[in-house]
């Protein structure tokens, strides 16, 4: 391993101790914690949509999220390990055969719905 590979590790150990990272997946609706800053305030937004694409490249990690908003689609990247995110909540885990999800851009309605995986496939996925 390489010095810039083990600083990453390194960072991630870190950044992991401060702020846990669930398991997600495409397909599972998270619910993500921002820090938004209004002037000399700081409070925390709610932004909860489908993770329609994951990004794992160590330190640089991000992941998508999208929301219907006001009935228009609106799609957020975050990076993993950036400082505004106070947490990620796994809401509901979907049951998808694709790692990335971008067909649902085209989709409307009930088209647009992922089945939730059973509690039975969550324990095995997990071990």
């Amino acid at each position: 391993m390489n010095i810039i590979q083990q600083y990453e590790a390194d960072e991630i150990a870190r950044l992991s101790a401060e702020r846990a990272v669930p398991e997600f997946q495409a397909g599972d609706t998270v619910r993500v914690g921002v820090r938004v800053k209004e002037g000399n305030r700081e409070r925390i937004q709610a932004y909860e949509g489908v993770v329609i694409a994951r990004s794992n490249k160590g330190l640089n990690s991000n992941f998508t999220v999208r929301k219907i908003s006001n009935g228009e689609g609106v799609e957020r990247i975050f990076p993993l390990y950036a400082p505004t995110i106070a947490e990620i909540k796994v809401v509901r885990r979907g049951k998808v055969r694709r790692a990335k999800l971008y067909y649902l851009r085209g989709r409307s309605g009930k088209s647009a719905r992922i089945a939730e995986r059973s509690r039975e496939t969550v324990a095995q996925a997990a071990e």
